[in-house]
């Protein structure tokens, strides 16, 4: 039976009029798509509605699908709680996901469940897309902290059971897109925001889906997204399913992207889009790789020798005097499709070195940094690798403070937090401070602190 039809839809809560008391005139073209899909959905006579949720339990390592008979909920959380919804869960569907799941080596199924209440997402979901098939029980899974490959297995997974059970299946993935459209709107301004939402719905106007998984982690980071791994869910649950595809309406009046789109299944299809995908990031991982600056080679040479041979390099002879003539500081950072993987590094010089301070910091960054495990041998040509070169720390005040120009340190009586700057996702001084002093376990309402400011120049 398989997935006989996948839609993308956004959960803004005052959607819902209860919650809206009005303002959803504002959004009245996504309020139309969501009812046609209502009747599309309906049309479908899907067996199980299974929704991915950003909003719904979410770990780092594992998807978490919500377990037992059913599940209820409100928007209590945003002032109506007259507004409540029941669903009934489909406990064989579920049942065998686990299953699957544990015999494939997928870190995904019903344990660790924090809050059995469904979240404001799922809710919308439910008063959409099941707005005319009420009785239709559901599969609420949270997407993960790991990669596209995880998140498309994991939707493919999905495809598999609903064929194995003989469940005709439609697919919701709930996602906002940008939430940095205005200035003025509650999340701010960021220029990647509109090139976000404009990709995507490019994508799901073309079904692009290969697009959809290749999007640059750092976009949709800065783009303030919500929903990009629910959609590449969706995409792993089309694998090899011809689709058509058809953008209902976007909208974006408060700052948030809202984009409705709907996908026609077609028949069977032999593009095997992760393939499309991994093709698209070995040619990116090889771009970047070749781009390298010299700090930035040396941070690589350091960790690929240290864990592949054991080695500690010594500085070569051949670096530029700037590297072998100068000491600072330095942090060596490691991202893997855009997620951190370790960063250590050091405030003022402690290597004779800055070559050497790199080469120090980037051992350790790969194998000491206690966030992660040692960086093992498969990982390395996945590593991406930054280079940032502090300048002399300066006492500060709040004001003059820019996360996107400054790196802050957060000190209080022998505790001290750093971050650097111009972070995807760090946006404003707030923001900034706060994370600085969570890593140095400070507490800004009741701490005595002070803080410095420092400038970086940056290598990629």
């Amino acid at each position: 039976m398989a997935i006989v039809g996948a839609f993308a839809l956004p959960h803004p809560p005052l959607i819902i009029p209860a919650v809206g008391c009005g303002r959803e005139r504002a959004i009245d073209a996504t309020i139309r798509s969501m009812e046609e899909v209502s009747r599309r959905v309906a049309a479908l006579s899907p067996d199980t509605v299974v929704i991915s949720s950003p909003h719904t339990a979410i770990y780092r390592d594992y998807f978490h699908v919500s377990p037992g008979a059913g599940a209820k909920g409100s928007f209590a959380g945003f002032g109506a709680p007259q507004a409540a919804y029941a669903v009934l869960y489909d406990q064989q569907f579920t049942s065998a996901l686990s299953r699957e799941a544990d015999a494939l080596g997928l870190s995904c199924g019903c344990d660790y469940e924090r809050d059995p209440r469904l979240d404001h997402a799922t809710m919308i979901a439910v008063h959409f897309a099941c707005a005319h098939i009420p009785d239709v029980p559901i599969v609420r899974i949270g997407f993960s902290g790991m990669g596209v490959p995880e998140h498309y297995r994991v939707g493919r997974l999905i495809r598999k059971v609903s064929d194995d059970i003989g469940r005709r299946v439609v697919y919701i993935a709930s996602g906002d897109l940008s939430h940095k459209l205005k200035e003025d709107g509650p999340y701010g301004f960021m220029p990647e925001g509109p090139v976000f939402d404009e990709r995507v719905c490019h994508d799901f106007a073309s079904a692009d889906l290969t697009d959809l998984l290749a999007i640059e982690p750092s976009l949709a980071e800065r783009a303030a997204e919500c929903g990009l791994r629910s959609f590449q869910m969706m995409v792993g649950a089309l694998d090899h399913t011809a689709v058509t595809g058809e953008l209902l309406s976007y909208e974006g009046p408060y700052g948030v992207g809202y984009g409705v789109a709907a996908f026609a299944v077609t028949g069977p299809s032999d593009e095997d889009r992760l393939a499309g995908y991994q093709q698209i990031r070995t040619a990116r991982l090889a771009a970047t790789k070749e781009a390298e600056d010299p700090y930035v080679r040396l941070a690589r040479l350091s960790l690929e020798s240290y864990v592949r041979d054991g080695v500690r390099i010594s500085v070569p002879e051949s670096l530029p005097a700037e590297l072998t003539s100068r000491r600072a500081g330095c942090f060596v950072s490691l991202k893997v499709d855009g997620n951190l993987r370790g960063c250590i590094g050091t405030i003022a010089p402690v290597q004779p070195t800055l070559a050497a301070e790199i080469v120090a910091n980037a051992i350790s960054a790969g194998t000491r940094d206690p966030r992660f495990g040692p960086v093992r041998p498969s990982e390395l040509a996945d590593i991406v690798y930054d280079v940032d070169v502090l300048g002399e720390p300066e006492p500060a005040t709040v004001k003059d403070l820019d996360p996107k120009r400054y790196g802050v340190i957060v000190s209080s009586h022998g505790r001290r937090g750093l971050l650097l700057p111009d972070l995807d996702g760090v946006d404003t001084v707030d923001e900034q401070l706060r994370i600085a002093a969570q890593k140095g376990g400070i507490d800004l309402d009741f701490d005595d602190y002070w803080i410095d400011r420092f400038e970086v120049v940056r290598h990629l």
